[in-house]
């Protein structure tokens, strides 16, 4: 069958080593940061108090274990795909190789819904902390200029708030953009900066915030359910897993970065699994401490850590740089989610499935910078007219629905591909990877209706454009056709 018609592992392998125009530039020691740049960010100074106000109260604790656990799973499986197939694309070029063009097309597509929705959520985020940084400096933004100009309420549905745009958000993704287009060393030596301050930032936190820990706070540490599927409860901390998921899709732009790795095979799987292990950690430890400071019902705010930092009173001194880390460590995030989504675009282009166009290389600069500037410029709309709320949970639903595609495409590869070279295997397969697979298929179920309707609207126009376009452009659709 056309749809399953796949790309073969040898060929993928033979062009990894061979010149595809992007340059080579990243060590492994900047996959780690490039990592850590990309999932601390929105998990930890937004979406935690997000989703603890809303769904899991102080178990938000437990849903970033489950989310963690379930990074661990997908990790893995990345890190064996990557170490094979070190080329752009990340999970849309391991689809192709084993589940064939229409399931590869299918995961492409999420994985622009992921990332576009990604950078754009984390500019949301960085603009929340921007403003409030320049009213510490007696700055006012006004609310008209810093909100998105539409919001949705499950119970009310969509309104107007009356704001016009948020500039901020769409100012950072406008600048991030230009940096990338410059060079890919550049961008990670801007991200290997950032990410420092932030980590020193954020462990500032944690040490300090620990002796201002209110015990009571955490009582009770799973508040019951409030009548509704996912509003705190056993339910709550499935759903506000599914919903802070997203905060991990760094290891995942990670392997976008496979073709520019100097040494792929290797580094791969030590920047995947290393800035998991890292981050994981520090989300544990910054929901603690944040919940134990702040009670979970009053967390529900664009800048949950700086709020926190106010209630302590004895630590003023750190707001300044709470805000300042903050939006170094969200500025990482948005860099690294534009720097992937143009790389997908770029692997889709060079099979075909999308014009030429979408693959070509700067010829000074060696970044793609075509489908950059498309992306930042859409992203840049969706951040200035979208709240935050919707925006991750479409970002949520759309990297669940990739790792598990990952995950099942080693138990097939597995199968169909025994004795292809790894110089890094998952362990325990097919445990490891159906262990993935469940995890991430449970807290798709617990995300809400409506970010499921959304998804499929998005596949639906998706499949339209594949099947008037893609299918019939594809290279190994031409090559057959040479063939017969």
């Amino acid at each position: 069958m056309e749809l399953l018609r796949k790309k073969p592992i040898e060929k993928l392998i033979a062009e990894s080593n061979g010149e595809q125009g992007l340059k080579r530039a990243i060590s492994a020691k900047n996959l780690i940061t490039l990592g850590i740049g990309a999932i601390i960010g929105t998990g930890i100074f937004v979406l935690t108090g997000t989703a603890a106000a809303m769904h899991a109260g102080p178990a938000i604790v437990l849903s970033f274990i489950l989310s963690g656990l379930g990074c661990v799973f997908a990790g893995f499986c990345y890190s064996e795909f990557s170490s094979m197939i070190p080329i752009a694309g990340s999970a849309y070029t391991y689809s192709y190789a084993t589940l064939g063009e229409f399931v590869a097309w299918i995961i492409g597509w999420d994985l622009i819904l992921e990332y576009l929705f990604a950078s754009s959520t984390v500019a949301v985020g960085w603009s929340g902390y921007f403003v409030s940084f320049l009213k510490d400096l007696g700055v006012t933004i006004p609310e008209k200029f810093s909100q998105a100009p539409f919001d949705h309420i499950p119970a009310k549905g969509w309104f107007m708030t009356g704001s016009i745009i948020n500039l901020p958000a769409v100012g950072i993704i406008i600048f991030i953009c230009g940096l990338l287009v410059t060079g890919i060393k550049e961008s990670v030596r801007f991200n290997n900066i950032i990410v420092i301050v932030k980590l020193i930032v954020i462990l500032l936190f944690i040490g300090f915030g620990i002796s201002y820990i209110n015990v009571d706070n955490w009582k009770p540490f799973i508040p019951d359910n409030a009548g509704h599927f996912g509003h705190f409860g056993v339910s709550g901390i499935f759903t506000g897993a599914a919903v802070i998921f997203f905060a991990y899709i760094g290891f995942d732009a990670v392997s976008t970065a496979a073709q520019e790795a100097q040494n792929p095979r290797k580094d791969m799987p030590v920047g995947i699994l290393g800035s998991l292990i890292v981050c994981t950690v520090l989300y544990v430890a910054v929901s603690a401490v944040l919940t134990g400071i702040v009670n979970y019902k009053e967390l529900n705010v664009a800048a949950p850590i700086a709020l926190a930092i106010d209630r302590t009173g004895g630590l003023k001194w750190l707001s300044p740089f709470i805000n300042i880390g903050a939006l170094a460590g969200l500025s990482s995030v948005v860099l690294v989610m534009l720097m992937g989504q143009p790389r997908i675009f770029f692997s889709m282009a060079k099979d075909g499935l999308l014009p030429e166009s979408f693959a070509k290389v700067h010829p000074r600069f060696k970044t793609p910078y075509i489908t950059t500037i498309v992306t930042g410029l859409t992203a840049s709309v969706i951040a200035g007219l979208l709240p935050i709320s919707i925006l991750g949970e479409l970002v949520s639903i759309g990297t669940l629905l990739a790792f598990t595609i990952v995950c099942a495409g080693i138990i097939i590869l597995r199968k169909t591909h025994p004795n292809a070279p790894r110089s890094f295997k998952t362990p325990f397969v097919p445990l490891f990877p159906i262990l993935g697979i469940l995890i991430c298929v449970a807290q798709m179920i617990s995300l809400p209706l409506d970010t499921w309707l959304r998804l499929i609207i998005w596949m639906a126009i998706g499949i339209v454009i594949y099947f008037s376009y893609s299918r019939k452009n594809s290279h190994l659709a031409k090559e057959k056709e040479k063939l017969s």
